[in-house]
């Protein structure tokens, strides 16, 4: 692979409920388990991290291929749900729901970019195969 960039983050503390920083200081944030797993809530998570990654990442990959088609994507939007669970041998998986609304568009011409877009997408490059992600045009 031929590397354009390298992000770095840096996790203190008690993994789930701990700090996370990078060293440019744009993210500087304490961590807690979600009261929906049995924690203290009142901070993100790394699924909320993720997920505000995955729609920003999702979104320059529709802006990208929707740019070389020539195709309006004015007011689009990607709204990114990522869910945890058990993976069913002992461990904890992730599952991604992108849904992605794109009014300027045809629900045909929308469907074909979305497509498009999950083949660009790094996020979604790194998750086949690994993580079910489904795609929902709004």
């Amino acid at each position: 692979m031929d590397i354009f960039y390298t992000a770095t983050a840096v996790a203190t503390g008690e993994g789930r409920n701990g700090h996370v920083q990078s060293p440019d200081g744009f993210i500087d944030t304490d961590v807690r388990v979600p009261r929906e797993l049995g924690g203290a809530g009142g901070a993100t998570n790394p699924e909320q991290l993720f997920a505000a990654g995955y729609a920003a990442c999702f979104h320059s990959a529709l802006q990208l291929v929707a740019g070389k088609a020539k195709l309006d994507v004015t007011d689009s939007e990607v709204v990114a749900d990522v869910s945890i669970g058990a993976n069913g041998v002992g461990g904890f998986g992730l599952a991604v729901q992108l849904e992605i609304a794109l009014p300027a568009l045809d629900r045909v011409e929308a469907e074909k970019l979305v497509e498009q877009a999950h083949e660009v997408c790094p996020y979604s490059n790194a998750t086949r195969g690994n993580v079910e992600v489904t795609l929902t045009v709004a």
